[in-house]
């Protein structure tokens, strides 16, 4: 019975071999599509699952409240990580200290690598169950101690044995290797780490010291393992007010809660608002998880409408096998096999697309994705997914075609009814609705993105580099570089600052001025700078002046940005003093008030800051303003040269600030690239599936077309009779579509404080490309049965 149930089907599909291919391209581009979000669904919601512990491992996070409104932070202060390891042991079993990770030079004899890493406390290794190539766990119990990922190893040493070799960081800490680990795969929090030294080392440079007692300087990111058996919900009420307890009546203001995040939510729950996770990586994932959902969905519906309106054609196959005995039941399950088998060929046309498609899709997505075809799971679903699909897809054919009477049909006079054309009317409005909302919300996507990038950033990026200070001898040579530079021509300006352009690393909190409300509790950020950084920047100063070295009393200068004024609540800023409410007392006037500058986000408000006057030591970054009238990649290679006199220590490495701004928005346009690609094919599944349907139509009608021909009918008149109803079906899917997709996008929107409009030129544009490809897709058919001859298609009259 299955043989000749399988025979059937197989002849069907040779029958009607335009309509059977379009069947299975479009299944398989859609299957194709699901098989990539797939793959980036898994990667994503597996981020972080290579830690064994990453179930019992969680960050220290701080809410601080101002005016109602509650900030979340990553950076907590020095004696917080102390605090919890000496007070609440019993709750973790390990309390890790730890630097931001970032790069450094590692200096082996002659060879000088960057590598990206972090100070850690003893027991790093342990709760991110490293698997460890040399040494074991426990190590960076020494001040001392380093350990190197597989990668950093062979880059240094080659094949030969790391451990105990002498190394150093950034040319003035000396480390010695007590440990290799495997790299750390790309789908995790650490992917880029390739070293872990020891916190020890750390914790003892002098600007480290001084704030080890500091409860509001927050620089510094704390790692925990729960306890066996711990509960973090029960954690996060014992240590919610260990920060507020411990500092005095001041800073007790701010209400700050500690509180643990796990390590699971890192990645997917990224976004925090008003004190609660709020979206994040998580949206994306259900975003695509919908759309792959919908493009099955539109591939489904064509395969659908094409089965169903061959119904004329199958007629008489379902009245002669009813005459001969075939039960109901059966045809249900010779329509239910056919398209199981049309998902089956699609299913493996879907692979070897997908296998081709990958690499590119990897770099698109940046990721390293593979397909698992050792995997039985992957098999397993794929062989569930077939038959799922091929039952949801036939479902709809099989009851209809099998419900037909074989009395009618035997005797000639079967017709498809008048409302049997309804449902596939329908499914097309669907698909192109779903491809329409999928269209719009794109065009929103790539508008926010550029909306933020357009937004008035504070300053000039344009042929501005930045040059990381990994070495004491940057500071050592910085005035004989910035002379030569400027000397030579290369440079218009050049200056250092403790951060970078696009993201502040520093916050610090604890001040009071003149007329302060005494509810104001938020940190600022604060850069310390040198004094012609606003000058190499370009920043644009609103009230006051730059630093200058002509001044001494800008030692203790201060300039500040126009949310710290608002912010702080002065009237006339110039000229008021600020004094650091701890046992310094330092006091700093300021002598400026610069535009906002967009150093993090480009989406959210920008933060009040401080930029203090660098007496020195606290440069991590040099910026060079390059001259207009000199070629980029020229300037570029004689900085190198100048750069490689004086520094020997480390390689010579920049990046223009404009690209480090670009990298602000890599995500968004990732996704704002996936979400293009999948629209789009989506569009694809639509027209064939429309170009399916126009040729049936065509077909259908071949003799009416013959006799409005004969009758007098132009090629112009026959092309309107086939086109109206299309015309009209997605008229009225614009019609669905065009609110839908306001509503779905304007929340999306909401979760902005920087966002862009959505202007109707969107809908009308969005409808207007819509209405073009259902007139191209379905002209092709229109016009051929329109310049038929139609004699031939009235001979057998």
């Amino acid at each position: 019975m299955f043989k000749n149930y399988l025979k059937t089907a197989w002849r069907s599909l040779k029958r009607n071999k335009v309509h059977s291919f379009i069947n299975i391209i479009g299944l398989a581009v859609g299957i194709t599509v699901v098989m990539l979000i797939a793959f980036w669904v898994y990667d994503e919601t597996s981020y972080n699952t290579y830690f064994k512990n990453y179930n019992s491992i969680a960050r220290i996070k701080q809410n601080q409240t101002f005016e109602g409104k509650i900030y979340t932070q990553d950076a907590i202060p020095f004696p917080l990580g102390k605090a919890l390891q000496t007070e609440y042991s019993s709750d973790f079993k390990h309390v890790i200290m730890s630097s931001w990770q970032g790069d450094h030079i590692l200096n082996f004899g002659l060879k000088s690598l960057t590598q990206s890493g972090m100070f850690m406390d003893q027991g790093a290794d342990e709760m991110l169950s490293l698997k460890m190539l040399y040494g074991k766990y426990g190590s960076l119990g020494q001040p001392n101690d380093i350990l190197l990922s597989a990668s950093a190893a062979k880059a240094l040493f080659g094949n030969e044995n790391p451990m105990n070799r002498q190394l150093k960081i950034d040319n003035e800490m000396d480390v010695n290797v007590a440990g290799v680990f495997e790299d750390i795969p790309q789908n995790t929090e650490f992917k880029k780490l390739n070293f872990i030294a020891s916190w020890n080392l750390y914790a003892s440079k002098i600007w480290v010291k001084k704030i080890q007692n500091d409860w509001t300087d927050n620089s510094f990111q704390t790692f925990i393992q729960l306890a066996n058996n711990v509960n973090i919900n029960s954690v996060n009420k014992k240590i919610a007010n260990i920060k507020y307890n411990k500092t005095d009546e001041e800073d007790k203001k701010n209400h700050s809660k500690i509180f643990l995040t796990p390590m699971r939510n890192w990645h997917l729950h990224n976004n925090w608002e008003n004190g609660v996770a709020s979206g994040g990586q998580i949206v994306y994932v259900w975003m695509f998880g919908i759309i792959g959902i919908f493009v099955l969905l539109l591939a489904c519906i064509n395969f659908m409408n094409l089965a169903t309106a061959k119904s004329e054609k199958r007629a008489k196959e379902v009245g002669i096998r009813k005459a001969v005995g075939s039960a109901r039941k059966m045809l249900i399950e010779q329509f239910y096999l056919e398209s199981i088998l049309v998902v089956t060929i699609a299913f493996g046309f879907a692979l070897l697309f997908a296998a081709i498609a990958l690499p590119w899709f990897n770099k698109l997505a940046n990721k390293q994705m593979n397909i698992p075809w050792t995997n039985a799971y992957f098999w397993l679903t794929g062989i569930l997914f077939i038959f799922i699909t091929g039952i949801i897809s036939g479902s709809y054919p099989a009851l209809y075609l099998s419900s037909f009477n074989p009395i009618k049909i035997l005797k000639g006079n079967f017709r498809a009814t008048r409302h049997a054309s309804i449902p596939r009317k329908a499914l097309i409005v669907m698909q192109f609705a779903i491809s329409l909302i999928l269209i719009i919300g794109t065009i929103v996507v790539y508008k926010q993105i550029t909306y933020a990038q357009n937004r008035p950033i504070g300053y000039s990026r344009n042929a501005l580099i930045s040059i990381p200070m990994t070495t004491e001898d940057f500071g050592k040579n910085y005035n004989a570089i910035k002379t030569e530079l400027m000397g030579k021509g290369i440079a218009e300006t050049v200056a250092t600052s403790s951060s970078p352009l696009t993201r502040s690393w520093f916050t610090t909190g604890g001040y009071t001025w003149q007329g302060k409300n005494p509810d104001l509790n938020q940190d600022f950020v604060k850069y310390f700078v040198s004094p012609d950084f606003g000058k190499t920047i370009n920043w644009q100063i609103v009230q006051g002046r730059n630093f200058s070295s002509a001044f001494p009393s800008d030692s203790s200068g201060l300039i500040i940005n126009e949310s710290a004024v608002k912010y702080m609540g002065l009237k006339n800023p110039v000229g008021a003093l600020i004094t650091k409410n701890d046992s310094t007392q330092a006091t700093y006037q300021i002598v400026g008030v610069v535009k906002d500058i967009v150093t993090e986000s480009a989406y959210e408000p920008v933060q009040q800051t401080f930029y203090f006057f660098d007496k020195g030591g606290k440069a991590n970054f040099i910026f060079i303003k390059l001259k207009a009238n000199k070629s980029a990649h020229v300037a570029i290679e004689q900085t190198g040269e100048i750069f490689k006199k004086y520094i020997t220590t480390a390689p010579f490495e920049y990046t223009f600030v404009s690209d480090d701004f670009a990298e602000k928005f890599s995500n968004e346009e990732r996704i704002g690239k996936l979400a293009g690609l999948f629209s789009a094919l989506a569009v694809l599944i639509s027209a064939l599936g429309l170009y399916g349907m126009a040729s049936f139509m065509a077909e259908q009608r071949t003799k009416e077309i013959g006799i409005r021909k004969v009758l007098g009918a132009s090629a112009i008149n026959v092309w309107g009779l086939l086109s109206k109803e299309f015309i009209v079906l997605v008229i009225v899917a614009i019609m669905i579509a065009v609110p839908v997709a306001y509503y779905l996008m304007h929340n999306w929107l909401q979760n902005y404080n920087y966002r862009t409009n959505i202007p109707w030129q969107i809908f009308l544009l969005s409808g207007i490309g819509a209405l073009a490809i259902t007139l191209m897709t379905i002209s092709f058919q229109s016009i051929k049965a329109a310049i038929a001859n139609p004699v031939k298609s009235l001979t057998t009259e």
